[in-house]
């Protein structure tokens, strides 16, 4: 049952389960948004005649030193020409280009830490670059191939990256690049007519032409009830990015929307706004929107079938950005920000793999996660008490669901003061853990960054005293809000007293006699929502703009890192709990660039119903380009509404299929845990729980790769055939990672090759040769194929929760290409530690390689099993580390090989003996048992003449 507060909370809530487009702003009524597309609109009325009001000075001192990788330089303003800009101009190692520019000796400093927060590190220069000065230009020309130029106009500022003599981007090419210095009320005045002696004198004011004549909310701005009162005046950032030769973009999460961006502007135009990045606590959002949701990543990437670029605008304040596909085939974008440097990086490519290298290079990759986070999870709002928790377990166990991890909402905390049990629901928490614990399986608790503000809450007070909390404008003080505990303060993450603070409260035992969260264990995983932040009283449910964080930064100069540091420091206290530390999870609802480095992410209060269930998958695809990872079509079902079972059995496919998997309902929800069903849908998702187990393997083989490269888990067709174009829109159908697994929800599959492609379940070989592949749609049927050329391992013993599978033998499905070639690997660690760094790690590459016989067929199949980790050097190596002593009698207990297209003659283990195989009439071989081990070099030699 629901306490008092909880049901006056849920009344006092902005949306009453509903999506209010009032309680969000659009452009129109956003000042610096209005002002930026006004700009827009009088670059576009006075065509040839508008040009940009900014220039450099030629930077002679190029000349003196050709070779230096980096300039900086004065630009000039001609509507203000008192005002002094600087530019900086670095080519980094991978050909990345950074383009800086900033207000120098400015009445105010702008914003400039974004990047020091998403990147890694500041990166490397490059040592190979050549300039020369020409023609009112400076150009740099660099790469391997020397294909590479950077051109750098003086006179109006441009700045164009070419490969091959081909444009690829175009900064400020449209003139809409415009930094709004820092002013004060009296020297903003525009024209105005001034009475004298009979005669009206006109004032005039010489930049007019380009900002506009009116003050557009320069010094306040009011929403519905809200006044931002805007102190230190107009400061906004606006800038044209172009892809001239480039069709499609991707990117920019999180929104609702296709994978390849649709237009906000022009006459192909399919929304009215731009897209919005400003992290925002949306319920029920709609299904097709450029409304701003939950995490803000201004990163975009464009691809054409001869190059992928990408940009990555290290802004952190509120930016809205229109897009317009022009007729010529190439694509304008113009990003509007309300604060800030200009801070962007162009990420040359020119493949989509190379530019999500690029992009992990500065910002960084997902680590590897815990295994364990990557089975079934099971949450609702909320699980009311520890016998419940305990039931619910219990039940799972009855029915033969697997599941890994269950989770406690906020009503676990007594009047939602995070880590204070309630004691009369759940009087013992720690046991109530260890018997969750007990089968290996974990708990998730919920942590959010609003504390209640009430002396007997240790945490609250423990901060008031550090004063480590956010400020309201006046910058004195606690900024004071509303959210679940009633009256909350937020902690201000970018104080450095508040990090060890932040660290101490994860601890399980006292230290220093300061409190800490003792009735809790080491293993437990942290959700962090509401960390947008959300404040139920605030301007857009969130906190006002004009308060005031750590360095006096105003929250709209970090209101989009905001979310990523309060889940970094969480990250980094569930690691500090032990020594030596293992890995942690946390969840984040709110992010920004580089949060993949601090773990999973969702696509937060989605409803039960089709459309969300269709366009979850687009947005996991689209996170993926902004380097989230650990990312899932969550919450499976919908948190809101209440699905038919065949709704919810699709919807536990298309879980199934996502990094992350996870259940969650409203508490007004019915319940609906899976072994709730009736039949034939409780036996349904019992099969594709079933099925994600066996997959294991495959899940985190791919996330070895991930955390190396940058490259997404879920790869749509345009990363996977760069050069197809008819694929570049596609966004309904994506491969896992470079298993050869294609999954497509529906019924009718694109195929971007001339390749076979087998069924994953009934092994039947698919030769399409109109590019579709039409497959059953029954309740039953999962549309799964498997790539020719591939090969899947797989543990197929069902067991409770995935640590149990560590001694599981596998099953290898050998999917032979037109060739008769297949290739494949698995990766395995102890799933918990960071011994995978000091080389305590089995990672095995398996071949199939054809050989032709007399006739036009295939003569034998050599399928064998060698050490990937020894040749590519995986820490201090050996293959007789401790963790593959640990599983060294796990065994590959099944091969079945598809596409020989006749039965052999014998089946051998190579230089041994004969094995036991069977060959269905469906062309299917089957060897069984051929007492190999996972750890070990061998080969089994099929022929067939």
């Amino acid at each position: 049952m629901r306490s008092p507060r909880t049901l006056l909370l849920l009344l006092l809530l902005p949306t009453v389960l509903a999506f209010k487009p009032s309680d969000f702003k659009t452009c129109s009524q956003s000042g610096f948004c209005r002002r930026g597309r006004a700009l827009a609109a009088r670059a576009q009325e006075s065509l040839s005649s508008w040009h940009s009001p900014y220039s450099i000075e030629p930077p002679e001192f190029l000349k003196l030193n050709p070779r230096q990788p980096a300039f900086t330089t004065n630009v000039h303003s001609s509507i203000h020409p008192n005002i002094k800009f600087v530019l900086d101009v670095m080519i980094h190692e991978d050909g990345i280009v950074r383009v800086r520019m900033d207000e120098e000796n400015g009445l105010r400093k702008r914003y400039n830490e974004a990047a020091q927060w998403a990147l890694i590190g500041e990166p490397l220069l490059s040592e190979d670059v050549l300039w020369t000065i020409k023609g009112g230009k400076a150009k740099a020309v660099y790469g391997a191939k020397k294909d590479m130029e950077l051109v750098v106009d003086f006179n109006p500022l441009k700045i164009t990256l070419f490969r091959g003599g081909k444009e690829q981007v175009v900064l400020n090419g449209r003139s809409l690049l415009h930094m709004e210095h820092f002013r004060t009320k009296e020297d903003s005045k525009l024209a105005e007519h001034i009475e004298g002696e009979g005669q009206s004198v006109l004032q005039v004011n010489s930049a007019a032409w380009f900002e506009g004549d009116t003050q557009d909310a320069f010094w306040e701005e009011t929403f519905s009830t809200w006044t931002d009162t805007k102190p230190k005046g107009p400061e906004s950032l606006s800038l044209d990015i172009t892809f001239p030769n480039h069709a499609h973009v991707y990117g920019i999460p999180q929104h609702a929307t296709n994978l390849s961006l649709p237009s906000t502007t022009g006459p192909t135009a399919k929304y009215t706004d731009p897209f919005r990045l400003y992290n925002a606590d949306v319920f029920e959002y709609l299904s097709d929107s450029p409304t701003s949701l939950y995490g803000s990543i201004p990163l975009m990437h464009a691809h054409s079938a001869t190059s992928t670029v990408a940009v990555f605008n290290a802004i952190a304040s509120e930016t809205w950005i229109d897009i317009a596909h022009v007729e010529k085939g190439g694509v304008e974008t113009h990003w509007i920000s309300e604060s800030g440097i200009l801070d962007v990086f162009l990420l040359p490519g020119p493949t989509p793999t190379d530019v999500f290298a690029q992009y992990a290079y500065l910002t960084g990759t997902a680590p590897l996660p815990a295994q364990w986070s990557l089975g079934y999870h099971q949450c609702r709002w909320n699980y009311v008490s520890s016998d419940d928790v305990r039931g619910v377990q219990n039940k799972f166990d009855e029915e033969d669901f697997p599941v890994d991890v269950f989770w406690l909402d906020i009503e676990y905390a007594e009047d939602h003061k995070y880590f204070m049990w309630n004691k009369k629901t759940f009087p013992d928490p720690v046991e109530m853990t260890k018997d969750v614990e007990a089968v290996e399986r974990k708990m998730v608790i919920i942590v959010d960054p609003h504390l209640k503000r009430s002396n007997d809450y240790p945490v609250y007070k423990r901060a008031s005293e550090l004063g480590v909390l956010v400020k309201p404008k006046s910058g004195e003080g606690e900024y004071e809000g509303w959210c679940w505990p009633g009256s909350s303060s937020w902690i201000d993450f970018f104080h450095p007293g508040s990090w060890d603070f932040w660290i101490s409260l994860f601890k399980t035992k006292t230290i220093d006699g300061q409190w800490s969260w003792t009735e809790s264990t080491d293993n437990i995983g942290i959700w962090n929502d509401m960390n947008e932040p959300s404040v139920f009283n605030g301007p857009e449910i969130t906190m006002p703009k004009d308060n005031v964080h750590y360095g006096g930064w105003e929250h709209r100069d970090v209101h989009n890192i905001n979310g990523m540091l309060f889940a970094n420091h969480t990250f980094q206290a569930a690691e500090a709990r032990t020594d030596p530390p293992r890995r942690p999870f946390v969840l984040t609802r709110a992010f920004y660039a580089g949060s993949q480095r601090f773990g999973a992410m969702w696509t937060g209060d989605n409803l039960g119903t089709w459309e969300h269930m269709a366009v979850g998958i687009k947005m996991v695809l689209a996170n993926g380009v902004g380097g989230c990872l650990l990312l899932g079509v969550t919450d499976v079902g919908g948190f809101f509404g209440n699905p038919e079972p065949e709704m919810l059995v699709r919807w536990y496919v298309v879980g199934a299929f996502s990094p992350f998997f996870r259940a969650h309902a409203h508490i007004d929800t019915k319940r609906r845990e899976p072994y709730l069903l009736e039949e034939p849908y409780k036996s349904l998702v019992r099969d594709i729980l079933r099925l994600r187990y066996s997959m294991l393997p495959v899940w985190y083989t791919a996330f070895r790769e991930t955390s190396e490269n940058g490259v997404p888990i879920l790869r749509p067709q345009y990363m996977m055939f760069p050069k197809d174009e008819a694929g570049f829109g596609i966004d309904d159908q994506y491969y896992i990672g470079s298993s050869g697994l294609l999954v497509k929800p529906e019924v009718s599959v694109y195929i971007a090759e001339d390749q076979v492609y087998y069924d994953y379940f009934t092994n039947h070989a698919h030769r399409p040769k109109n590019r579709r592949i039409t497959l059953p749609a029954n309740l039953d049927q999962i549309p799964l194929l498997i790539r020719g050329g591939s090969i899947i391992p797989t543990r197929e013993r069902p067991r409770r929760s995935s640590p149990l599978m560590k001694y599981d033998p596998f099953t290898l499905r050998i999917a032979l290409d037109t060739s008769g070639n297949a290739h494949g690997e698995v990766y395995l660690d102890d799933g918990e530690t960071y011994g995978y760094g000091r080389g305590d790690v089995v990672w095995r590459g398996f071949g199939a390689e054809s050989k032709k016989g007399k006739g036009k067929g295939i003569g034998t199949v050599r399928i064998s099993s060698a050490d990937r980790a020894a040749r590519t050097q995986v820490g201090v190596y050996d293959p007789k580390n401790e963790f593959a002593r640990s599983v060294g009698d796990v065994r590959v207990e099944k091969l079945v090989v598809l596409g020989l297209g006749k039965k052999p003659l014998s089946v051998v283990l190579d230089g041994g003996r004969e094995l036991e195989w069977e060959f269905t009439s469906g062309g299917v071989l089957v060897v069984k048992d051929p007492a190999v081990r996972v750890v070990d070099d061998w080969a089994v030699v099929v022929k067939l003449e």
